[in-house]
């Protein structure tokens, strides 16, 4: 399963004065000059190393290089060793306040915003960061080289200005509230990254390069294949910044790298390393145990979260012509035995995903109220009609629906699309057979798999399951060569451009684009926009709400679940933890930042 982590982290200005920072839609929580966040320790000692294991599915990584397509490159890197304008805070939705940037002002039509720069704010190689280091950044991340999704984000992006030394400006094509949040979140790095006897190699070329970053870590000892060492930068700018205070607290983080999941499990239970999260729900209540969990050693803790949870899926790829039918798309989603599985293999441990915004106010539920329909009437010829009743619910087979029941309406949906059961297969009227191929990197999504197969199977469909090296599934993502696989996408409280790259008409024509389904859809498009355009909560609401009914009665999707905790095991002899996680924090990447070594 690949997980796409959301590219938009940070603020939005409506201000046209300099500020600390911004809020999306209200009052910043921490006012100007305050001291510390409220969930870190600012006492906390700095030393020790954290060993983690790596939340990547890759085996080993050929690059360092965290931006450009081909290649993998390590866990954890862009985080540790990038600095952005702003900072988040993990305590409140959407609010960043300044980092390498002391202070921004976004101008009244918001067509651009202007960040000025700290001075003493460094790069690993001692060099201060400069507006022309920010103008860079945005050229490598915006050219040929780099991932698409950099250049769909920032799509509406004119120029980036060098004021003087100091100061750069970000001048937009048209008013978008998500363009200021947008660039107060991307990393930046030295225009010198790359450079060799004076000239900058071409950005797909800077591979094994080691980054000029100005972030509190740089490369350590590595051992390829194996495990990477981030060491604390001991003269890093910002550590007594308040955004920072209480947080880089390792001298080393340590990323283990094994083959597979249960040699990862393994190697904790034999202490190899501090700390792992956990998304097997079958790990989690049957095989995390032993004898440094009975000595207090390791400690199984669940925490509780407010993130959003996200829409983790099984994506249908409709540039297959089996899968361009909603009815189809629909049948397959009616074979998935949720309930069953939640009792005989998630042992109660997750909900059914519902929609894209589970958990925020951009949930669609019931029916359209009158502006969600004045955004949706335009575009009544060209999206389903059930978009206009009530918001779609994955099918159940508890209290009034059944298994058998959801198979019959299968049944007669695949066969209103043209497919009958005739000569031993589910045939079209060109006498096509209906096969499908689930594309994975890992057998162990055969177990979840097994069981839709041959639901699917009794209306006969065939699936597949395609376990690849991840190399390989990595390429036929990349090329969109797959009819069904997993997607983890993480959830957002704001949803904005980033959407255009998931579901995008140019983005569905872009290799390596995020828009594995294949939507091309105007209707879509139009909501996107309608979306990053809204001047306020009350304009994107109905946006995002429709947008929601739009893909989730188009059954691009077929939602999978998710969980209302982060899962750790944590080394309870080598690590020390604040009290209460920030209700809006991704598990490891709390211990990364603020934990502390005893």
């Amino acid at each position: 399963m690949r997980i796409l982590l959301p590219m938009l982290l940070l603020v939005h200005a409506g201000y046209s004065f300099a500020a600390h920072g911004y809020a999306l839609w209200g009052d910043l929580q921490y006012p100007a000059g305050f001291s510390q966040f409220a969930y870190v320790n600012a006492a906390a000692p700095k030393g020790g190393e954290l060993r983690l294991v790596s939340n990547l599915r890759v085996s080993t990584f050929d690059k360092y290089n965290p931006f450009t397509v081909k290649g993998s490159a390590p866990a954890y890197l862009s985080g540790l060793m990038f600095d952005s304008l702003l900072a988040s805070s993990l305590d409140e939705t959407s609010a960043g306040y300044g980092l390498l940037a002391q202070d921004v002002t976004v101008s009244d039509d918001r067509l651009n915003a202007t960040f000025r720069l700290r001075p003493e704010a460094r790069f690993h190689n001692g060099e201060p960061v400069r507006a022309l280091d920010v103008k860079h950044s945005f050229a490598m991340l915006m050219g040929e080289f780099a991932s698409p999704g950099y250049r769909t984000a920032l799509e509406d992006l004119a120029s980036v200005d060098v004021v003087d030394p100091l100061t750069v400006r970000f001048r937009f094509k048209r008013p978008n509230r998500e363009l200021p949040l947008t660039v107060g979140g991307f990393p930046i790095f030295s225009h010198r990254w790359g450079e060799v006897g004076g000239v900058l190699k071409p950005f797909d070329q800077v591979v094994m390069d080691i980054p000029i970053g100005s972030g509190p870590y740089k490369i350590g000892p590595v051992v390829f294949g194996k495990d990477i060492t981030y060491v604390r930068d001991p003269n890093y700018w910002a550590k007594n910044l308040n955004v920072r205070k209480g947080t880089a607290n390792f001298d080393r983080i340590t990323v283990k790298i094994y083959k597979d999941s249960t040699a990862r499990l393994e190697a904790l239970k034999a202490g190899e390393f501090d700390l792992m999260r956990f998304f097997s729900a079958g790990d989690w209540a049957r095989r995390v145990n032993g004898r440094k969990f009975d000595s207090g050693e390791l400690v199984k803790a669940e925490f509780k979260h407010r993130l959003p949870t996200g829409f983790q899926s099984y994506v249908l790829n409709t540039r297959r012509s089996q899968l361009q039918d909603v009815r189809v798309r629909q049948a397959l989603g009616l074979a998935i035995d949720f309930e069953w599985m939640s009792r005989q293999m998630f042992y109660g441990a997750y909900q059914r995903v519902q929609g894209l915004f589970g958990n925020t106010d951009c949930q669609a539920s019931g029916i359209p109220d009158p502006a969600q329909l004045a955004l949706l009437e335009p575009w009544r010829s060209r999206i389903p009609q059930a978009v206009f009743g009530p918001m779609a619910q994955a099918p159940r087979t508890d209290g009034d629906g059944s298994l058998r029941g959801n198979l019959r309406l299968a049944q007669k949906l695949l066969k209103e699309a043209g497919w009958t059961y005739r000569d031993g297969a589910l045939r079209n009227t060109q006498n096509d057979v209906f096969e499908l191929e689930y594309l994975d990197s890992a057998e162990t999504g055969a177990r979840t798999v097994g069981p839709w197969a041959r639901n699917l199977e009794k209306l006969g469909v065939k699936l597949t399951f395609r376990p690849v090296d991840f190399a390989l599934y990595q390429q036929r993502l990349q090329k969109f060569e797959f009819d069904i696989t997993s997607i983890a996408y993480q959830g957002t409280h704001n949803p904005g451009q980033e959407f255009a790259d998931l579901f995008g008409s140019k983005a569905a024509k872009q290799e390596d684009s995020g828009n594995f389904s294949g939507v091309q859809s105007p209707a879509i498009d139009a909501l996107v926009t309608r979306m990053t355009q809204a001047n306020s909560k009350a304009e994107l609401l109905p946006a995002c709400r429709a947008l929601d009914r739009v893909i989730s009665h188009s059954h691009y999707l077929i939602p999978q679940w998710s969980a209302s905790t982060h899962r750790l095991v944590y080394n309870d002899w080598r690590l020390s933890r604040p009290e209460q996680m920030p209700p809006y924090a991704q598990g490891e990447t709390w211990a990364i930042d603020t934990w502390w070594a005893k």
